[in-house]
């Protein structure tokens, strides 16, 4: 399953939301968001994780909880229209 995951501090990289997901299940891919010109985050993120089942427990659980000074919004991640 694609996260997705919102509002984060811009100091987060990727190995930080790799651990905190990894707490869930197995994390396939994370991907920062960076903005192109300057080279810093967007303060989003995807998240792919292979076990729906343990994305779904981890949407559950971190959706409004506070990392690093922010409340993360976390859902499904819906593909492009």
């Amino acid at each position: 399953m694609n996260i997705y995951v919102g509002n984060l501090n811009y100091r987060v990289k990727e190995q930080d939301l790799q651990q905190v997901m990894e707490d869930y299940g197995a994390v396939s891919s994370v991907k920062v968001v960076m903005d192109r010109e300057t080279g810093k985050s967007k303060g989003f993120a995807f998240i792919e994780m292979e076990d729906d089942a343990a994305a779904t427990k981890a949407i559950a659980e971190l959706n409004g909880a506070e990392y690093m000074g922010r409340t993360m919004v976390v859902k499904e991640a819906r593909p492009r229209a």
